[in-house]
């Protein structure tokens, strides 16, 4: 078997805004929650949102460049979500041979990322 991501972790200061973000806006199924843990399963691989205090980066190369991405089968449909919800997407979607994507922050200010590949 190839190896595979099995666990991505997030640190926030207000889990109960950001867990808000992850299931009612973008629409990820929670899975479990103990021992303040929030489980989010993203196609097998576990999205885990931790109490802690976010760090940005700093003086990155590129500049612009997402702390993960998410594949999604309908772009604009959570593009809508996103902005139904006041979303700020500062670059809107973008373009090239084989995707769309979007880029925002969420509640804890992580820069994340929506992509649909073309088929």
């Amino acid at each position: 078997m190839e190896p595979k991501f099995a666990v991505i972790s997030l640190w926030t200061e207000d889990i109960v805004t950001v867990a808000h973000f992850y299931k009612d806006v973008l629409k990820l199924k929670l899975r479990s929650h103990h021992d303040g843990l929030l489980h989010f399963d993203v196609n097998g691989v576990y999205l885990v949102i931790l109490k802690g205090r976010t760090l940005p980066v700093q003086n990155s190369e590129p500049s612009r460049f997402p702390l993960f991405a998410i594949s999604m089968d309908n772009l604009d449909e959570r593009v809508n979500r996103l902005e139904k919800h006041g979303v700020a997407m500062p670059w809107g979607i973008e373009i090239n041979e084989t995707s769309r994507w979007i880029m925002f922050n969420d509640p804890a200010g992580n820069l994340i990322e929506l992509v649909q590949f073309n088929k």
